[in-house]
């Protein structure tokens, strides 16, 4: 399976493409800011189409170009219903501070957006996605995950967005955030899986279920909830 991503826009947001080995169709995993033209040139390059786009969460910087990619290539997008409504005002999710990088920027949904349930299971270009519900950095994050094969054996991974980074956890200061949550969301879903399981943060560089469980200062005393 192909799993590459780019950071993307002023909050260097990756943005992930996932496809099976000679497959002509992907996934696009939180198209954030300045996203469209990167990811575009990559799909063409590598003679890919996208069948939908999936979403961590609703911050903007996550959603910033899911209408004009959705738009550009007639597919659906994916997000929980806790978030739907920051897809067309981002504002409420993010408070104001970003009003000045908005601007006079107008944002909408795309025009077919599908719900994401905790516990949903997604068979999208051909690649199997398992939904974990996990609300503390906003009220309707989720992990996405999938498994991968490689040389060594088939590899589970788990797309946090910014639920779980390497090192670190959310913020939980923005609306609809909430920091106990977010801890026991980690607690419930994502520790308790495998030690290898491959994490692909929002943020940052990835890393493991298991270099986080010994190594993430804010993880202490949560790995007894495996």
């Amino acid at each position: 399976m192909l799993v590459t991503g780019f950071p993307a826009g002023a909050f260097q947001t990756n943005c992930y493409i996932l496809a099976q080995d000679d497959s002509t169709e992907c996934v696009v995993v939180d198209p954030g800011q300045d996203a469209t033209a990167p990811l575009v040139e990559f799909l063409d390059q590598s003679g890919l189409t996208p069948t939908a786009v999936l979403l961590t969460h609703g911050h903007l910087d996550h959603t910033w170009s899911v209408a004009p990619v959705c738009e550009k290539f007639g597919i659906p997008a994916y997000i929980h219903p806790e978030d739907r409504y920051m897809l067309s005002d981002p504002l409420r999710g993010t408070g104001p501070a970003l009003a000045a990088m908005i601007g006079d920027a107008e944002f909408r949904e795309p025009a077919d957006v599908r719900e994401l349930v905790d516990g949903d299971v997604l068979e999208l270009a051909g690649i199997r996605f398992e939904v974990d519900h996990t609300p503390g950095h906003t009220q309707g994050s989720v992990v996405l995950r999938t498994t991968a094969a490689t040389a060594d054996g088939p590899v589970q991974v788990a797309l946090t967005g910014d639920t779980l980074f390497a090192g670190s956890i959310g913020r939980s200061d923005l609306p609809g955030g909430d920091h106990e949550q977010l801890l026991r969301s980690i607690a419930a879903k994502l520790l308790v899986l495998g030690d290898d399981t491959a994490i692909l943060p929002g943020h940052g560089g990835s890393s493991s279920i298991g270099q986080e469980r010994v190594a993430n200062p804010f993880l202490v005393g949560l790995a007894d909830s495996r």
